[in-house]
């Protein structure tokens, strides 16, 4: 993907949408660009995590194992589709993460991949843009926790 393939990404992905020319253009160097096939897991539940995905094309369903003894399986949590973002929220406190679902790709899916460290880092050196990202991070956070208990409700 080119620069400004990657820049107009995460221009319009929820999780940066509004930020500053300035501040893209700082993000763009932090991405890498992956390709999915359909079926293909992009992180386990129980994994570590440390990297941020963006969803530049594709579906990718958040599903969570459950062991409630006698009831084993899994609950889909959410899919998400293009501009949204997903991955280890933790990364961005700087310390380690056990993921807590695991990331399906539906169809072939094109993901942008941000090292979460590396994400932090930028948003210590410009205050701004840290504020910027913990409040949409704030917001994410809000709506997975509902995803996450209306998919326990269908148990």
């Amino acid at each position: 993907m080119e620069k400004e393939e990657i820049r107009a990404a995460i221009a319009e992905c929820e999780f940066f949408k509004g930020l500053a020319a300035a501040d893209l253009d700082k993000l763009v160097p932090l991405c890498h660009a992956r390709q999915y096939k359909g079926g293909e897991t992009v992180f386990m539940q129980g994994e570590v995590g440390e990297y941020l995905y963006v969803i530049v094309s594709g579906r990718v369903a958040l599903e969570r194992a459950i062991d409630l003894g006698l009831r084993k399986g899994s609950v889909t949590i959410e899919a998400l589709d293009k501009g949204r973002v997903l991955g280890c929220w933790a990364t961005l406190l700087g310390e380690k993460h056990i993921l807590m679902s695991s990331a399906i790709c539906q169809k072939p899916t094109h993901l942008l991949t941000l090292r979460g460290g590396d994400l932090r880092a930028l948003m210590h050196s410009n205050k701004d843009l840290g504020f910027n990202v913990m409040e949409k991070f704030c917001y994410l956070l809000r709506d997975r926790v509902q995803s996450a208990y209306g998919a326990l409700e269908k148990i």
